[in-house]
């Protein structure tokens, strides 16, 4: 029975993309509560130290036996790793820090807009009429989101140092999702010990320049917890299920999941940060699973 199970999950696409999400989205809610207890090239530095911890403790061997098919694909590993692990968490967690949730979740709403012009512009993957109109009903659904139902707050928006550095992170992530076309064929374990391993060595720098400017701001309790999450379920288990679900479907209908992210992020704070709950979140919620039905239509 357990499975059987197990299989029907492993073979469902959907399943995994709504799972991913809501670990993502978790680590926007981590994100929030890190702020003041660990500062943000130590949180994105040490999440990979726990992430390749808990593979070397108990998934090192899918790893060794990949290791003759991972070694020719070295350069690929060293650029996937970089920009699809270390190079979105570090805006990401930078960019946190210096603009607002506003703008933050309209900008990560952009991703599978660029996973779809980048997949049509580098392999020509067709985007369908449905595909398109879901991939706009969902952009709305974070809009609403975004604006809390007010469109005076998105007429009154301003890019800050912050927004580029999320635009930048959106762009890397794209790039990550659709270089996933191109893995290696070993079990996706195995890519991401090597994807983990990347993302911890090439973040180390980073934390020496944080602590060399005496930036660095070392976790207290409520610190180690973030990174213990993070290191997890958003870097460890949701990879996992993503590249599983690219496998599956795609790189561009499984970045259209993204735009689940800010709405769980909400549904998270209303129930971990006690933020109140709207109108405007049950509609946004609404339009983006909306969106993705129809864009999901004709490939059913």
């Amino acid at each position: 029975m357990l499975k059987r199970v197990g299989t029907w999950v492993h073979d469902n696409p959907y399943l995994l993309l709504v799972l991913t999400s809501m670990m993502w989205a978790g680590n926007g809610v981590a994100a929030r509560i890190a702020v003041g207890h660990i500062s943000p090239m130590a949180l994105t530095s040490l999440r990979w130290v726990v992430t390749c911890l808990a593979m070397a403790v108990f998934a090192w061997r899918p790893v060794v036996e990949a290791w003759p098919r991972l070694r020719p694909r070295l350069p690929y590993l060293l650029v996937m790793g970089t920009i699809g692990f270390t190079g979105f968490n570090v805006p990401f967690y930078w960019g946190a820090h210096h603009t607002t949730a506003v703008n933050l979740t309209i900008i990560q709403g952009a991703i599978p807009v660029f996973v779809m012009l980048g997949a049509l512009a580098l392999y020509g993957t067709p985007v369908g009429a449905m595909q398109a109109l879901g991939m706009a009903v969902t952009l709305v659904g974070v809009a609403v989101l975004a604006s809390q139902g007010d469109l005076a707050n998105l007429l009154g928006l301003e890019l800050n140092v912050g927004d580029l550095g999320m635009i930048v992170a959106c762009l890397l992530y794209a790039g990550y999702t659709i270089g996933l076309r191109n893995r290696p064929n070993v079990s996706g374990l195995a890519l991401l010990g090597a994807f983990a391993l990347v993302a911890a060595l090439t973040s180390a720098p980073l934390l020496a320049i944080e602590v060399a400017r005496g930036e660095v701001l070392w976790p207290d309790a409520t610190g180690l917890l973030c990174i213990l999450y993070v290191g997890l379920l958003p870097s460890l288990t949701a990879q996992m299920l993503f590249m599983r679900a690219v496998e599956l479907i795609g790189p561009g209908r499984a970045s259209l999941f993204v735009n689940l992210v800010p709405v769980f992020g909400a549904l998270f704070a209303v129930a971990i940060l006690a933020e109140p709950f709207g109108i405007y979140h049950a509609a946004a919620l609404a339009l983006v699973l909306g969106g993705i039905a129809l864009a999901e239509t004709r490939r059913r």
